[in-house]
């Protein structure tokens, strides 16, 4: 199953849980109305409850989703998690901040805030958010303790499998449904806690009786609710296991982990008082519930599945073992056969030469959307090696990280580039032109493939800034990159990711990242997107147009068409993209193949129409790894 059937079943996986949050209310409904015909035997009383109880489930259920309106973060903020500073010392936090970024540039989704839940011992963890703009990943202590590196690898490959997929939002929408359903149980134990004394009296004992009916209907509720949760969370929960096994191609970090949950003492159990709410979008199961209500495969399936070899009667000597003495050290993993907590998975590749052009295959990188694999985990290697230290470390400072990227965006002329360090000063403050001059010489000497990986590391800590100072840097990135009236592809590139990164983190909310629309209703769209890569990927005119037309074949076979690529291609992306970002997955897929077929008509492609290529596929929700198959 590749991205865009993940992303298909993920929008059916909504249909399905709208129709089972419809069959849970009819349910609780339903015990209402016949406690209420019981003790009344009144109509115009059960007409009443079948208003009032939808209403309230329904009302509630929105309230609740848009209390989780601030995405990943809330969530993470709900379980008692604490962010983990991008300066961090401490080793094991460093390890993981390091863990996750290898894995955000090899999956070319922005660097996700990092969280710990530093007093649960379970191994356990979770990715959050509405899209892969504000997503958030938080482990637990436990899980930085008993994991080791190459383990911990395998756990957060499968939390970003759920960022990729389209997991997260349903999850969200899960929690406010969930909640809704729950709600009438909560009133009722409400009334029962606070209606003591005086049972006497018969409007408190008509009293007790609602509260009494509530909380009965509400457990009616719990029940739909859990097994909701299950039937939504246990086959994403495999197919996470999948893809981060063919993430890392290698099936011993994950078992590693799996395996620990399953012979520690405290496993993958939570204590926090909202692990009810979250347990479904939990790495490994969160309450220790069994059969019909666990959100997750069993544990011993889910090693089996990706370590055939897994002799469950033989780890019960070493489940016992543990249950007296808890393994410590690499050592004793190797011994038992665990995954060596080694620093990389694999040699690391080669950059490529900047000037030097590839072949690319339509379907082979239309495959790799949202699906990188072991060489896409090399090459983000290689790409966070050239990284220098000292740039890492700027990329992670509140205080400087403004001034790099705006560094990325000064030109090499040096009568434009004071121009720009003018506007600098005078949109933001002349400090910052200072630091950004500072900054120029050291990015000026990147390989091109650096410079937006480089942006992104800066962008958790970008999007923290307070808005009024979101909004200014993002005017004056615009300003430096129009300063001259031209815009050259590689500031195009950088100015509209971080565009589309910090607007969709300001209200995640509002973003859906998989569409409706059908590809063929967009074809005006189509063409003027075609019809700018093909003109900006091509000197030649008559080679242009001949790319253009074997892109269309691909993305719209049959369609009656002409070339006419627009003389301002900065607006007309800008238009064509905001309206193909809505199109269903399926059209998207083609889309994807005919922009390659563009791009690799002539033969090769460049370092900055890669670029290109990969900034339209992340403003369609679309993230290509950070180097092509060919």
């Amino acid at each position: 199953m590749n991205f865009f059937e993940h992303q298909q079943r993920a929008r059916t996986s909504s249909r399905r849980l709208v129709a089972l949050f419809a069959l849970a209310t009819v349910g609780i409904v339903v015990v209402l109305d016949l406690m209420v015909w019981l003790v009344t035997r009144s109509p115009e009383a059960v007409v009443l409850m079948t208003v009032l109880v939808p209403t309230v489930i329904i009302v509630s259920s929105l309230v609740r989703v848009a209390m989780l309106r601030g995405g990943g973060a809330e969530v993470a903020r709900s379980m008692g998690a604490t962010p983990v500073a991008e300066d961090t010392r401490e080793p094991s936090l460093r390890r993981l901040r390091n863990v996750v970024e290898e894995i955000a540039i090899a999956s070319s989704v922005p660097m996700p805030q990092v969280y710990v839940m530093e007093e649960e011992a379970g191994i356990n963890a979770f990715a959050a958010g509405y899209s892969p703009n504000d997503a958030v990943i938080a482990v637990t202590r436990g899980a930085l303790q008993r994991l080791n590196r190459a383990e911990l690898q395998g756990v957060i490959a499968h939390e970003f499998s759920h960022i990729l997929n389209g997991d997260m939002r349903l999850n969200i929408r899960l929690m406010g449904v969930l909640f809704g359903i729950m709600v009438v149980s909560i009133i009722g134990r409400r009334i029962l806690m606070h209606v003591r004394g005086g049972r006497d009296s018969r409007g408190v004992a008509a009293v007790l009786m609602i509260g009494a009916a509530l909380a009965l209907a509400g457990y009616v509720g719990l029940f739909f609710g859990r097994l909701i949760k299950a039937g939504v969370s246990r086959s994403r929960e495999n197919l996470a296991d999948a893809s981060a096994v063919q993430f890392t191609r290698q099936t011993d970090g994950l078992a590693g982990a799996l395996k620990k949950i399953a012979g520690l003492p405290d496993g993958s159990r939570l204590g926090g008082a909202g692990t009810e709410e979250v347990s479904h979008m939990l790495f490994g199961e969160g309450l220790g519930f069994s059969s019909w209500f666990a959100t997750h495969p069993p544990i011993l399936e889910r090693i089996k599945a990706i370590d055939p070899s897994f002799d469950a009667k033989a780890f019960e000597t070493v489940r016992v073992r543990w249950m007296r003495t808890p393994p410590n050290g690499a050592e004793e993993d190797r011994a038992l056969g665990f995954a060596p907590d080694g620093t990389r998975l694999a040699a690391a590749a080669n950059l490529p030469d900047a000037r030097a052009p590839v072949n690319i295959e339509p379907l082979a990188v239309a495959a790799q959307v949202g699906a990188p694999a072991l060489d896409d985990v090399q090459r983000a290697e290689a790409i966070s090696g050239a990284l220098t230290d000292e740039l890492r470390d700027l990329a992670r400072r509140q205080d400087r990280a403004v001034p790099l990227v705006l560094a990325l965006l000064l030109d090499a002329d040096a009568g434009l580039r004071q121009r720009q360090l003018a506007e600098v000063a005078q949109i933001i403050d002349p400090a910052t032109a200072a630091a950004t001059l500072e900054l120029h010489g050291t990015v000026s000497r990147l390989h091109p493939m650096l410079r937006l990986p480089l942006a992104a590391l800066a962008f958790p800590v970008l999007r923290r800034r307070p808005r009024p100072d979101l909004a200014r840097f993002l005017s004056c990135c615009e300003r430096l990159i129009g300063l001259d009236g031209r815009v050259s592809l590689s500031e195009y590139c950088l100015g509209r990711l971080l565009r589309r990164q910090v607007v969709e983190s300001l209200d995640p909310s509002r973003h859906a990242p998989i569409g409706r629309r059908k590809l063929v209703t967009l074809q005006a769209e189509v063409e003027t997107l075609l019809a700018v890569v093909a003109q900006q990927g091509h000197d030649s005119a008559l080679e242009a147009r001949r790319a253009y037309l074997t892109g269309m074949e691909r993305a719209l076979p049959g369609a009656a068409t002409r070339y006419a690529p627009p003389p301002d291609f900065v607006a007309a992306l800008e238009g064509a993209l905001a309206l193909l970002d809505q199109v269903e997955p399926r059209g998207k897929a083609l889309l994807v193949e005919g922009l390659v077929a563009t791009i690799g008509h002539d033969g090769e492609v460049s370092v900055v129409e890669a670029e290109l290529l990969r900034t339209i596929c992340a403003v369609l929700h679309c993230p290509l790894p950070p180097m092509l198959e060919h």
